[in-house]
């Protein structure tokens, strides 16, 4: 014979439920006070809220939850923008493919790092660790390191500007610089107590 909880404890809980999910989770594009406040201090503060508000899963409200999740859309931007980079490539005519080669290289290695310092996030600890800082500082130079990559492959391009395709890849790869930015902003307001 099954036993079932009674109805009473099934509203308590899922009242209990629905609440904790409204206190982390905004409404899809409507970026929360939480968001918008963490993005006040990133250069883009639009670009921030508009990327971070439609994240999935919703974003734990703390500088290590928004900077993660920061670091993620960094990470789906960086490999989208070099898969169309090594497309674009293909194409690419002889006067042309050695500042587009030199972008792939560099937006590869912009990626690389970017996933590396979502590895280094989640090694971060207990903020009372002694590694705690440590593994703080390699998030930093890894964040810092993908966005010279990303500047790297913009300026290549722009000193060799006329194509379409250069151009097209140049808008994905300043794109990956903001939202690369935008998360090295949030990294750096994480504190040891936070």
């Amino acid at each position: 014979m099954e036993r079932y909880a009674p109805l009473s404890v099934v509203l308590i809980a899922a009242a209990f439920f629905a609440s904790a999910g409204a206190a982390t989770a905004a409404p899809v594009g409507a970026p929360s006070d939480f968001i918008r406040s963490s993005c006040r201090v990133t250069q883009y503060p639009r670009l921030c809220e508009r990327c971070l508000s439609t994240y999935k899963p919703p974003i734990r409200r703390s500088p290590r939850g928004v900077a993660l999740a920061a670091l993620s859309v960094s990470v789906d931007k960086a490999r989208a923008a070099s898969a169309f980079v090594r497309r674009v490539s293909a194409g690419a005519r002889s006067r042309e493919a050695g500042a587009v080669k030199d972008c792939v290289e560099t937006m590869q290695d912009s990626v690389d790092e970017l996933r590396q310092s979502v590895s280094e996030m989640g090694r971060l600890g207990r903020a009372r660790s002694p590694r705690f800082a440590w593994h703080l500082s390699n998030v930093q130079t890894w964040v810092s390191a993908a966005l010279t990559d990303a500047d790297t492959c913009v300026d290549s391009l722009s000193q060799n500007a006329g194509s379409a395709g250069r151009s097209a890849i140049r808008t994905r790869v300043v794109d990956v610089a903001k939202v690369t930015s935008i998360a090295l902003a949030l990294v750096n307001r994480i504190e040891p107590n936070n």
